[in-house]
């Protein structure tokens, strides 16, 4: 009688335990044995976490033709028991093959040479590996060769043609060209405009307006070429010929678990006619993408220099390390890139910063924030969890717009 009794108190204490755990976000590393009753055995419970996967919005406008975005495909595989970073993956694989995303991936806009470079890094938590690529050519899915490094090397990072090698030799199809018509349409545009005089416009090379008529270059086009290569690419961002987000590229994804497993990738065709070689914050742990598997996950869009110098994202990690929220943590990122862009040419009208940075933050808990330098502008990331895909509002630190 007495060993019933006993056994089903045993009973009721994992299941009170097990109820605690479904009730409440906290991490399986945060949770501790439940209480006995009545001299029941002490029963260890992990309590589960609320999975979720961010991004921003490129994980959720792009579906390559198919049923499932970036975030949706990522969320079904985790809660399916995918590896978290498998699912993540295979959710940015579908912006970096759809061609009508000119940010990353087939169809990236391309360097000053007309020439589309990729950049990615992963990084896997509860494994605590990393791997990543930069200004490798011709794998539409750079992601995918991140993670090769990750698991095949001893190293962290391959760039160039050691890069492309090393993806051939694991079987990647190296193709010559990731322009798109579209891509390579708008690279045109933008030679036009800074070259104008050699790169011509086929709907006025007929007409003398372009010209001096002389051979010489007309004070407009000397006025044009003079023009500094990111002037032209927001002019047509102005003019509605690129997207924002496409224009700087990029698309950070984090995930977690219910066990509590955080991992996260970044992808980028990088900024727009970039310097032959440039890369950017994407590949760069600690910069365009941080996982510590006992705190949490930061990632990035937008200028990659100032998140380079700053190493922002290592530096949101370790401050929800600290205790901070993702929001706040991503706050004192932001705080930091404005404090150290002194330079006359990266200020605006207003002596703020003439560009935008954005941060996606997941912690341990599975809470998460998405943060901007500017937030007047409605801007908005991606969130999927139980309840399915939607935009959240970002939060911003400054007012107004970077052009301002």
């Amino acid at each position: 009688m007495s060993h019933d009794m006993n056994r089903r108190k045993f009973v009721q204490a994992a299941t009170l335990g097990i109820a605690a755990g479904a009730a409440g976000p906290v991490a399986a590393s945060e949770a501790g044995p439940t209480t006995s009753l009545e001299g029941a055995p002490w029963v260890y419970t992990p309590q589960l976490v609320r999975p979720v996967v961010i991004s921003d919005l490129s994980g959720f406008r792009y579906r390559n033709g198919g049923p499932q975005n970036a975030v949706e495909r990522a969320f079904a595989g985790i809660t399916a028991g995918e590896d978290v970073l498998d699912a993540l993956i295979a959710g940015v694989n579908i912006p970096e093959l759809d061609p009508d995303e000119s940010g990353i991936g087939f169809g990236g806009l391309p360097n000053a040479d007309g020439v589309v470079q990729l950049d990615s890094c992963c990084m896997h938590g509860p494994k605590k590996w990393a791997g990543g690529v930069a200004a490798i050519e011709g794998v539409r899915t750079p992601s995918l060769v991140a993670k090769a490094v990750m698991e095949l090397t001893d190293h962290h990072l391959l760039a160039g043609s050691g890069a492309q090698e090393f993806a051939r030799n694991l079987g990647f199809t190296i193709e010559d060209d990731l322009n798109t018509e579209k891509s390579r349409g708008l690279w045109l545009d933008w030679k036009r405009r800074i070259d104008p005089s050699h790169f011509l416009d086929p709907a006025t090379r007929g007409s003398r307006s372009g010209s001096s008529g002389t051979g010489d270059p007309s004070p407009e086009d000397l006025a044009m070429r003079s023009r500094a290569f990111d002037d032209a690419g927001w002019e047509m961002v102005r003019e509605g010929l690129i997207d924002e987000d496409s224009y700087w590229g990029t698309v950070n994804c984090d995930g977690i678990s219910p066990q509590g497993d955080i991992c996260g990738v970044t992808t980028t065709s990088g900024l727009s006619w970039k310097i032959p070689g440039r890369v950017g914050d994407s590949p760069i742990l600690g910069a365009g993408l941080y996982v510590d598997g006992d705190v949490g996950a930061a990632g990035s869009t937008g200028r990659g220099e100032a998140n380079l110098y700053n190493l922002a994202s290592f530096l949101i990690v370790e401050s929800m390390r600290q205790g901070m929220s993702p929001k706040d943590a991503g706050m004192v990122a932001l705080r930091r890139i404005q404090q150290n862009t002194i330079e006359e040419r990266l200020l605006n009208s207003r002596g703020l910063p003439n560009f935008d940075v954005r941060f996606f933050v997941l912690n341990k808990r599975g809470e998460h924030a998405g943060v901007a330098l500017y937030g007047a502008q409605e801007k908005n990331y991606a969130v999927c969890t139980e309840n399915g895909a939607e935009e959240v509002r970002m939060d911003g630190l400054l007012e107004g717009s970077p052009r301002d």
